[in-house]
């Protein structure tokens, strides 16, 4: 999902409402910064009607955020994409977005002290 501009209270349900919500089983653990559009209700009801349970990180903690890492393994294969067009920028964030693996996930789970199964 590709927006212009930044990730807004509608967008991030959306977000969750067409792509997380469905892959969700109940007992997952869908963890989330402080970004003002993550605490809208109907994305919090999204997520609980599917029996997973929502986790905040603390304020201003990006060693606590596994997200961080996941970013860092993308940006770079951007940048080494060096993508031109939008176009380009959506192909290059597609194949970078497919590069994190599961085993990634783990990692950066595990590295910010949230054990991952």
């Amino acid at each position: 999902m590709t927006v212009l501009g930044g990730t807004s209270g509608p967008v991030f349900v959306a977000y969750v409402e067409h792509f997380l919500a469905p892959l969700l089983r109940p007992g997952d653990i869908v963890v989330l910064d402080n970004l003002g559009a993550h605490k809208v209700q109907r994305a919090r009801e999204l997520i609980e009607a599917r029996g997973a349970t929502l986790k905040f990180l603390p304020p201003y903690s990006p060693d606590f955020s596994p997200i961080e890492l996941a970013w860092s393994k993308v940006k770079q294969a951007m940048r080494a994409a060096k993508p031109r067009t939008h176009q380009d920028i959506d192909d290059a964030f597609d194949d970078a977005a497919r590069a994190v693996t599961s085993a990634d996930a783990r990692s950066y789970f595990n590295a910010c002290g949230l054990p991952a199964q």
